[in-house]
């Protein structure tokens, strides 16, 4: 149920500065084309600087991982709430907080490298495009929560099939 109406962030009225920070991930809901492919790069990419400049033990990174991800939900969720009230949109494509919490879900246990973090970044991406049951269903989870749970479902699905996937490469 992605809304994709004419409205761009900049053609909106009010804008909630923190929350528009935190919905368009400082910036990359502004990428063209597919700013959910731009997000879920920022994301990776976060992921693999954090664990090439500070050599993180695998229990370390997944750690810094989950609180990342926490974080994402905890000020994501209210952000697409907001963004998407003031956008008057459902599920704004821009709003892409949504597409980081579920790309987060997907690296953990990937070892930092970039086999692991392309396999992660493809198996997200097409979880997220594909929705598979019961991923669009819950999209009709109230505002904030339905941006955001939607992508997180498609991160564990995609986390599954990484996993399994981790054995060979």
């Amino acid at each position: 149920m992605t809304d994709h109406s004419s409205t761009t962030p900049s053609q909106v009225q009010h804008h909630t500065k923190w929350a528009w920070t935190v919905a368009l991930f400082f910036g990359a809901g502004r990428g063209k084309p597919g700013p959910g492919t731009w997000a879920s790069a920022a994301a990776v990419l976060l992921w693999a600087a954090y664990a090439r400049l500070l050599h993180p033990s695998a229990l370390e990174l997944n750690i810094a991982l989950l609180i990342a991800f926490a974080l994402s939900l905890i000020f994501g969720i209210p952000a697409a709430t907001i963004v998407a009230r003031e956008s008057g949109r459902k599920d704004p494509g821009f709003v892409v907080i949504d597409e980081v919490a579920g790309q987060w879900v997907t690296l953990l246990g990937s070892h930092p490298n970039w086999r692991h973090a392309l396999l992660a970044f493809i198996l997200f991406r097409i979880f997220d495009i594909t929705k598979p049951f019961p991923v669009r269903q819950v999209e009709a989870l109230p505002e904030g929560w339905g941006i955001v749970f939607d992508d997180v479902l498609a991160g564990l699905y995609a986390l599954g099939v990484a996993s399994l996937l981790h054995v060979w490469i």
